[in-house]
């Protein structure tokens, strides 16, 4: 296999993280239609997406160790014929709890194949500039919200919401099940750099996981989540209750995946120039910071400004977590060790639209919501500048390999 194919596994993991996000993020479009529709609370259909996070969670730990003993393409797979199958049961749904046990958890279940294996794959192809790569294939979730929610909102529009999930449903097998079948595994490759790997001996995963690095990567990431889920997921409802049109509220959704894909490609290359820690500190600092000016925008004009700065920043963080965990933990275990550390990430991703959502029922807007975001966001920094440096080997004897 050809060293250029690393760019063909690149371009299909941003393929897979744009329908498998895209779809699951589709809720947020859905959302006021299955309410009018149906008549289920904003709270209940919300609880689907906190399922989807938890599931995904477990998931991601589940499948990135599967990838890491069996080869990504397996997984991929798997998650590719799952996720059109939840989608088209999931559009079949006549009350309330079936729809949050099909969309919830079966949709959470295929979304989390992609994520941690395709990352690890990626990672594992490219010996250089591995955060500008991995920021590629994350940039697939920040072009979802400029493909996959216009669609949806536009199949909604056309054909009412049912019809509208189906059809998604069958468009993710027709892109992904090709896709799955073109996926190798990457070359065999010392962990050169890698803190956790001496003389190519794989790490024991119970000192991998009750060491600094790993727990300071966990707390941030999970908090880095929980502190952007819910104003994402509500920000469609949060713009036209502020009275934007659905479809223009929509397109704010759209602006603020583009400004992701950007930050992506712009945090991914500093982060290989001058560092990843100093990065992501700054990106989440950002973060945080805009997500208090929530509070103070009502106008389509100020969202969209708002919606640069915020999707740049919190697209342009979420790669870099990756990265560390390769350089600490070598590519050997990644799969596993990011799925962990994904599995963080989701249950933080879990509390917001499910707060969001009871915020909203409770009070009749979102006011509370940015504040505690913003909150958390403001930890999510304070814990990052805990990240131990990279020591290289001469910090190995203090944490141990697998014999």
């Amino acid at each position: 296999m050809g060293v250029s194919y690393r760019w063909v596994i690149v371009a299909l993991g941003a393929l897979m993280s744009c329908v498998a996000i895209g779809a699951m993020f589709s809720l947020a479009i859905f959302q006021e239609p299955i309410a009018t529709a149906t008549g289920w609370s904003h709270v209940g259909i919300a609880s689907a997406m906190t399922l989807n996070f938890i599931v995904m969670g477990f998931g991601g730990f589940l499948w990135g160790a599967a990838s890491d003993r069996f080869g990504p393409r397996i997984v991929v797979m798997i998650g590719s014929m799952l996720l059109g199958l939840a989608l088209v049961l999931a559009s079949r749904a006549e009350t309330l709890l079936q729809f949050q046990l099909t969309y919830g958890i079966l949709v959470g279940l295929a979304a989390s194949t992609f994520f941690a294996p395709m990352i690890a794959a990626t990672i594992g192809w490219f010996d250089q500039n591995r955060g500008l790569a991995v920021s590629l294939v994350s940039a697939g979730m920040g072009v979802a919200p400029m493909t996959i929610s216009p669609f949806a909102r536009w199949l909604i529009s056309a054909y009412e919401w049912r019809p509208a999930m189906l059809i998604i449903g069958i468009a993710a097998w027709v892109l992904l099940v090709p896709a799955a079948l073109l996926v190798r595994r990457p070359p065999t490759a010392a962990d050169t750099g890698a803190e956790f790997v001496v003389d190519g001996a794989q790490p024991q995963l119970s000192i991998v996981f009750r060491s600094p690095q790993f727990i300071v990567l966990g707390l941030t990431f999970f908090a880095c989540c929980a502190a952007h889920s819910g104003p994402i997921f509500h920000m469609v409802n949060y713009a036209t209750i502020c009275g934007v049109a659905p479809m223009a509220a929509v397109s704010i959704y759209s602006v603020e995946g583009l400004a992701g894909l950007g930050g992506r490609l712009l945090y991914g290359s500093l982060a290989d120039r001058i560092g990843v820690k100093p990065v992501l500190v700054a990106g989440l600092l950002v973060q945080a910071a805009a997500l208090a000016t929530y509070l103070f925008v009502s106008q389509l004009t100020e969202f969209y400004a708002l919606a640069i700065v915020f999707g740049s920043a919190y697209g342009g963080v979420m790669p870099l977590y990756a990265v560390l965990a390769r350089e600490y933990f070598g590519s050997r275990i990644l799969g596993t060790v990011f799925g962990a550390a994904t599995m963080l990430s989701s249950l933080g991703m879990a509390f917001g639209p499910l707060v969001g959502g009871w915020i909203f029922d409770t009070f009749a807007n979102y006011s509370w919501l940015f504040i505690g975001s913003a909150m958390v966001g403001l930890g999510a920094a304070a814990i990052a500048l805990a990240f131990p440096p990279l020591a290289g080997r001469k910090a190995l004897p203090a944490f141990g390999v697998a014999p």
